[in-house]
């Protein structure tokens, strides 16, 4: 399935077959342009990015890459191919031919999850505005910018759902995407995770790492969903959402691997000595993870959800590889642990699974989390370096469900206020972490050029040298 790029919204959806909604898609796409000119990368329209655009939504050469001024970006609308005669694999109507249009009784669920996951995209666009003003290097440039247009693309994908299949409320919807901040006192972004700032490049690799990470979770339990078109352009989506995490978990790497060239070469692991030579301590790093990783946990909701259990019963929202679960796709009668505070410990005990839906999947993420966080420590090892960087107990800072407001330590124990205040600077940034991270944040843009605190990476984007001109400013 090519893509038609002849056309003023690129698409392979046959947009020209459906003049009212091609007519609806230009008019809002203006709208857009103008966003992006407001709130994308500050000072980079005039730039020539070297860029990745999808060509096709085949897994073999989906891509093409090229110079490409951003506000030119060619931003569509891309669906993987329909499975023929695909059934529902899950909830109360499973066995049933998968939906093409929206049923009328589900009609408000499903928009409102489209909406969710749509607010989500143009958030993070808006979070990392100022970063390419501090980039530690041309590369890294480049890979900011490269997941800012794909992040406006899964806007677009959204956004083609919501006029296609949602009428005036849809059209409305779409123009609410455009009209939030993340940030905002009054008009803020949906999620609370997408409303916090994104000050330096840190925090960049560790919310690409973490919360970009949710976006893999989440787009899989909606590549689930028995409306087929949420499905097939939740798995295109999918496509290009292991850059976005490839960029945080190579970039905190290679943070890693600089501090532990210099712990070896200074042969010291004090925090205060290793920021004298412009480099990042490991539990600065650690309290920077334990901060994305808890705010990113809240992501997935609260433990015991009726919204969940509506979701999956209906057939809405999937769990993560439901094909590979082995048990009925029903859950009627089926449990899964959750977590409570009794007599002072976190203890688990069995909750119905249907409403424990976002457990499983927080359990599923992080999981995934421990394994990438273990990716670092191999390079913390392989440079003699035994400090080992931890994933926080799901538990640790929680905002959201009933572990809300309980204090708990990263390794999972309940603890008293005085207790949380006495040890919370070990455990989260401090003003001191954020200011000393903040001032090295110098631009280098220099091709082949780093900064001192990060490491260059091993390889090139697309088989060009690390070297490469990959942004040309003039």
């Amino acid at each position: 399935m090519n893509i038609d790029y002849d056309q003023k919204i690129p698409n392979n959806v046959e947009l020209a077959g459906d003049k009212v909604l091609q007519r609806a898609l230009e008019h809002w796409q203006p709208e857009f342009l103008s966003w992006w000119r407001e709130m994308g990368p500050e000072g980079s329209n005039g730039f020539d990015v070297y860029l990745r655009t999808a060509t096709s939504v085949d897994q073999a050469g989906w891509a093409q890459f090229g110079y490409v001024k951003m506000p030119d970006y060619r931003w569509g609308i891309f669906l993987n191919p329909a499975t023929p005669d695909r059934k529902i694999s899950f909830g109360a109507h499973r066995g049933e031919p998968a939906w093409q249009e929206v049923p009328g009784e589900y009609r408000s669920n499903l928009r409102r999850i489209i909406v969710t996951q749509g607010d989500t995209e143009p958030a993070s666009v808006e979070q990392q505005r100022h970063l390419g003003l501090t980039c530690p290097s041309m590369y890294d440039l480049r890979n900011l910018f490269q997941v800012n247009v794909e992040e406006g693309r899964h806007l677009w994908a959204m956004v083609y759902l919501l006029h296609r299949y949602f009428g005036r409320d849809g059209r409305e919807e779409a123009e609410a995407l455009l009209g939030r901040r993340s940030g905002d006192a009054d008009n803020p972004r949906i999620l609370g995770a997408f409303n916090e700032r994104t000050p330096d490049w840190l925090s960049f690799f560790m919310f690409t790492f973490f919360t970009d990470r949710d976006g893999k979770f989440q787009l899989s339990a909606l590549t689930e969903s028995a409306f087929d078109p949420l499905a097939r352009t939740t798995r295109f989506m999918l496509t290009e959402e292991g850059h976005h995490m490839f960029v945080g978990r190579n970039g905190i790497r290679r943070i890693i691997e600089r501090t532990a060239e210099m712990m070896v070469r200074e042969r010291t692991d004090d925090p205060a000595r290793l920021r004298a030579c412009g480099v990042i301590d490991l539990p600065t790093i650690q309290r920077y993870l334990n901060f994305h990783s808890s705010v990113t946990v809240d992501l997935f909701g609260s433990d015991l959800s009726s919204n969940a259990a509506t979701f999956y019963t209906t057939g809405l929202k999937g769990r993560f590889r439901e094909e590979r679960i082995a048990d009925d796709h029903v859950l009627k009668e089926a449990t899964y642990p959750i977590l409570d505070v009794s007599t002072g410990e976190l203890v688990g005990r069995d909750a119905p699974a249907l409403n424990a839906l976002n457990e499983r999947l927080r359990d599923d993420f992080v999981a995934d989390s421990i394994a990438g966080v273990e990716a670092w420590n191999v390079a913390l090892d392989k440079r003699g370096v035994e400090f080992r960087l931890v994933v926080p107990h799901k538990a640790f800072n929680r905002q959201i469900g009933p572990l809300a407001g309980v204090r708990i330590s990263p390794q999972g124990r309940v603890v008293t206020a005085a207790g949380w205040e006495a040890h919370v600077r070990e455990w989260l940034p401090t003003a001191e972490d954020r200011g000393f991270v903040q001032s090295l944040m110098g631009r280098v843009v220099e091709p082949g050029k780093f900064a001192n605190w990060i490491s260059p990476p091993s390889a090139g984007i697309n088989g060009q040298p690390v070297e490469c001109e990959y942004v040309r400013f003039n």
